[in-house]
Order: C-alpha cells, then sequence, then structure tokens
C-alpha cells in the first residue's frame, strides 16, 4: 500500500507577473499592470494540481529561508501536499518573472536560486519517500543530475512521468525511464534536436518513443495532444474549448493530472483526456496554483 499517489520532484518559485498589451521587443519598454505576486514553480504547481483533485501528494523541492519561501510553504500545505520533503535554505527563493498578454499568453524568465541547491543528495536522503509513492514525477528546472537521481531511486513497481522544460538533450537512462515523457511542440524539438526531420507531431511522437521512452505526450495547445507508446501507436486526444484567461501554469496542471490518472490505472489515452480537462479549468482564471480545479470542477468540463 502506497502513502503518496505522487511524489513530485522539482522546483519552487514565486511567480512575479504582470499584465501587458503586448510582450516587449529587444531594447524596448513597456508599460504593465501592478505587480501580483503568486507561488509557481513547476514542481510546486503539479503538486497543488494533484492535491486539489484528491491525489495524496508530497514535494521534494527546496526554498529559501525568506518571504517567498513560506509563501510557498503556506500554499503547499492549504492545498493538502505533504511537505516533509521541502527543504529550507541554501539560497534565496526561486523567482519567475512573468508577463501575460490580453490572450492569455506568457513569457517567462526564472532565477533558480534554491531550486539549483536541490542536488543528488538530497534525493538519496529522501528514499523512503520514493518507496511509499506509486508515481514519480520530475521537471527540468532542478539540476539535471538531481533528476537522474530521481530515476535511480524509483521503487521497482513506480512509475516515471517527465516534463523536460526547460527542455535540454536527456541522457538514455532518463529517457529509459519516462512513461510517459510529457513534451509541447517547442520542448520536443530540443529533445528531438537533428532528429527532428519532420514538421509533423505524429512524426516527432514516434521518433521520440524511438529514443527509449515507453510512453510519450506531446501537447499541442488548442489542438489538443497525440499520446504514443509500443503497444498503442500513436492516437489523437481533442482538447476542450475554453476562453482562455492566463494559460500560466495550464502544462504543469496537465502533467499533474495525467500522472495522477496514471497511477490509479487509467490508460495514456484515458488520462491525457482528464489531464486536457483539467488544463483547460486552469486558464479560464488568473494564475497558476490559484487557477487548479477541483475534481468536481474538472468533470463539469
Amino acid at each position: 500500500m502506497y502513502d503518496y499517489d505522487l511524489l513530485v520532484v522539482g522546483s519552487a518559485n514565486a511567480d512575479l507577473v504582470i499584465g501587458v498589451e503586448r510582450r516587449p521587443g529587444a531594447g524596448e519598454t513597456v508599460l504593465g499592470s501592478d505587480l501580483a505576486v503568486h507561488p509557481g514553480g513547476k514542481g510546486a504547481n503539479q503538486a497543488v494540481a494533484a492535491a486539489r483533485l484528491g491525489a495524496r501528494t508530497a514535494l521534494l523541492a527546496r526554498v529559501g529561508d525568506d518571504a517567498y519561501g513560506r509563501l510557498l510553504l503556506d500554499s503547499q500545505r492549504a492545498a493538502g501536499v505533504d511537505t516533509v520533503g521541502v527543504l529550507v535554505g541554501g539560497a534565496p527563493t526561486g523567482v519567475a518573472l512573468i508577463t501575460v498578454d490580453p490572450s492569455g499568453d506568457n513569457s517567462i524568465v526564472v532565477s533558480p536560486g534554491a531550486n539549483g541547491r536541490l542536488a543528488p543528495g538530497d534525493v538519496s536522503a529522501a528514499a523512503s519517500l520514493f518507496h511509499a509513492s506509486r508515481v514519480v514525477s520530475a521537471q527540468l528546472e532542478v539540476p539535471l543530475e538531481t533528476v537522474v537521481e530521481v530515476v535511480r531511486s524509483l521503487a521497482p513497481d513506480s512509475r516515471f512521468v517527465l516534463n523536460p522544460s526547460p527542455p535540454r538533450p536527456l541522457p538514455a537512462e532518463v529517457l529509459a525511464a519516462c512513461d510517459p515523457l510529457i513534451v509541447n511542440e517547442h520542448e520536443a524539438r530540443v529533445i528531438l534536436g537533428e532528429s527532428c526531420v519532420s514538421e509533423r507531431p505524429e512524426d516527432w511522437a514516434r521518433i521520440l518513443l524511438a529514443k527509449g521512452p515507453r510512453s510519450v505526450v506531446v501537447t499541442l495547445g488548442a489542438e489538443g495532444a497525440l499520446v504514443a507508446s509500443a503497444a498503442e501507436g500513436v492516437s489523437h486526444v481533442p482538447s476542450v474549448k475554453v476562453d482562455a484567461v492566463d494559460t500560466t501554469g495550464a502544462g504543469d496542471a496537465f502533467t499533474a493530472a495525467l500522472a495522477w490518472r496514471l497511477g490509479t490505472g487509467a490508460s495514456l489515452a484515458e488520462a491525457a483526456a482528464y489531464a486536457a480537462r483539467v488544463g483547460a479549468a486552469a486558464v479560464t482564471k488568473a494564475g497558476a496554483q490559484a487557477s487548479y480545479p477541483t475534481a468536481a470542477e474538472a468533470e463539469a468540463l
């Protein structure tokens, strides 16, 4: 019996958000809205999203001993996330500088801060969390060597989900553990590198699958997503049409929902369809964690 449905290993940032009429070009200054500060970071976002859906969730992360760190811990606990794995100190809390335009699209610059100090040794020291978790998810806002140690620390029958964001080339050991590897169009191109010989997302999914992951999900925004596995081939999951207010953190909500549903025994296509509803619900509200739906709100879509 697992204590946790999902263990999230990853980043915890304070999101500093400014609304703009349009995002500035190089050397340009534009005026924006008042600054809003929200708890964020891909790891912290995923943990809150899963917990709000009802998953028993734990977070392994590092924050600074500062006001932003306390903001993040409070947000996790309010959502019901177990923060026993959140380490405090070593560097200031990570910060994400986010601009959001009227269409809801965003641009993000991240200062990793304490996230960059989440070390392989921190993963090793948390072995009990890994053995207590049915599914483990990670991203790349923490050092890649830490993600490698996550893969090496997995319990024999647990499942590993990776969203390689921000994208970079991945070692074969990490790729082989992914079930699934979840990428958007930009991330797919970076991971594929010279193997990106097609403009068709269906081909990306197949080529990515050939690189070692047990399964692959390619998210396509308003076009939905593609899911791929050796056993079932490539299939399309439609999107849910909503009026977008702010896309910040929507991909994290999608990943968390998919990872949790896989742990309950859903097929990859079933989990992705559910995750599409959760991601759609998230873009209808401003902010990242504040926008994440409950299970009832997701089902209403």
